[in-house]
């Protein structure tokens, strides 16, 4: 038994945001409410007295990279990371060595995770087989073996066909499809955002119409077919504006943004800082002031954090060779905290943002505290300072633009499944 006290309980989907004790026996909440009596003898207690208890976050958007990539991380260093980034649920890409596109990579997936494991993880399978964009991959053997989505990420599918059945396929299955959209033709070769800085550092750039025509194109087959469609990595004003209109007209659509994507800009990319390249590329600040409104009105359902690690050699190389992504689970609360400090969202729509709404998403019974649930919870220190250092990363990859950054928002104890997994306080 463990007994959480005087903690600021905020909880979106239920609407909560008071002090109040919770009660958690057998890995499940079994009571929420003021001044529950416990016997000491019994209990583990936790006093979170000036700290916020929220359900435990979930990121729906990681690379773990094993089975094939274990050099730049494994199912026990991703979910390492993300536990002591406040995480205790999430989902994994397909584009693995084999792909994730059948069942018997997600079953080493899930089996690895069972084995090594600190939180819970949730595999998503590929679109196309071998993620080529050619043929379907078995969707309704994935859902059987249990995978939450399906997506070619890291890799649109071009053929506007291929997609359309893959969308009506997973709509078979009741799955959400998570695009990627670029245009590959648009965005060929390209290493950053297209503009003045891409031209006065000499490198080729990706135009942001490169995702605003895939955004617009998958927006018509989801309303051609009724699928539930999930837009990754939201990082242009073009895209938020039609996903924002397609809500609008009641297509099924939902759509996430990673931290770096409100945070910080191309101008990052300035010195050729490789840790500066990801894909989609940081944008201009008028694109970082769209995704800021997208969250504000609720246009932007998410805060994912495309937690891409690499090995030091795959960064460390000339900018138009490094490899594209960075590593996002250890600071995304705190940069996504600091849009509540900043007052463009609250912290309740904060959390809303990494706990209810991608668990809807995804169709998993997490992301709340209601009395019943599993007992997936974190403490939350919402002013203590600390400065990022990559080198304290759980995670294999050190490949962060926010190395040096002095930041708000400490993860103080994080329970999964009842268990207390870390206990800083």
């Amino acid at each position: 038994m463990i007994l959480i006290k005087n903690g600021r309980v905020i909880d979106p989907a239920n609407k909560i945001d008071a002090i109040l004790d919770i009660l958690i026996e057998n890995g499940r909440i079994t009571e929420i409410g003021k001044a529950i009596s416990h016997q000491p003898s019994a209990i583990s207690l936790i006093d979170a007295s000036g700290k916020i208890v929220v359900p435990g976050l979930i990121d729906m958007h990681v690379h773990l990279r094993e089975p094939g990539y274990e050099y730049k991380e494994t199912v026990k260093t991703g979910t390492e990371s993300a536990l002591a980034g406040g995480f205790t649920s999430i989902a994994c890409m397909p584009n693995t060595k084999p792909v994730n596109d059948n069942q018997s990579v997600t079953d080493f997936i899930l089996d690895k995770a069972r084995k090594e494991g600190v939180v819970n993880v949730y595999p998503i399978g590929a679109i196309t087989k071998g993620l080529k964009g050619e043929e379907l991959a078995e969707i309704g053997e994935l859902k059987s073996s249990g995978v939450v989505a399906i997506t070619d990420d890291g890799k649109p599918v071009m053929n506007s066909e291929l997609m359309r059945r893959g969308m009506e396929y997973a709509s078979m299955f009741d799955l959400p499809v998570i695009s990627h959209c670029e245009d590959l033709k648009l965005s060929e070769g390209g290493v950053m955002n297209e503009g003045f800085v891409s031209t006065e550092l000499g490198l080729k750039g990706i135009p942001d119409t490169a995702e605003v025509v895939m955004v617009a194109r998958d927006i018509a087959l989801a309303e051609l077919t009724g699928a539930k469609l999930h837009i990754a990595h939201v990082s242009t004003r073009g895209a938020v504006s039609l996903i924002k209109g397609a809500k609008l007209r009641g297509v099924n659509i939902t759509c996430e943004t990673a931290p770096h994507y409100f945070t910080i800009t191309e101008k990052e990319v300035i010195g050729y800082d490789t840790n500066a390249k990801m894909n989609p590329p940081l944008r201009t600040e008028d694109d970082l002031k769209a995704i800021k409104e997208g969250l504000r009105d609720g246009t932007i359902d998410v805060i994912a954090t495309d937690h891409a690690p690499h090995e030091v050699s795959e960064k460390e190389v000339e900018f138009d060779r490094a490899l594209f992504g960075i590593v996002g689970l250890e600071t995304a609360l705190p940069l996504t905290l600091k849009l509540a400090h900043n007052g463009v969202i609250s912290i309740s729509e904060a959390i809303s943002k990494l706990t209810i709404n991608p668990a809807r998403i995804l169709g998993l019974n997490k992301g709340t505290l209601s009395v019943g649930s599993d007992a997936d919870i974190t403490i939350i220190d919402l002013d203590k300072e600390w400065q990022v250092d990559v080198t304290k990363f759980k995670s294999k990859g050190k490949n962060s633009p926010f190395q040096g950054w002095h930041v708000k928002g400490v993860v103080e104890v994080v329970i999964v499944g009842g268990h207390i997994k870390t206990n800083y306080l």
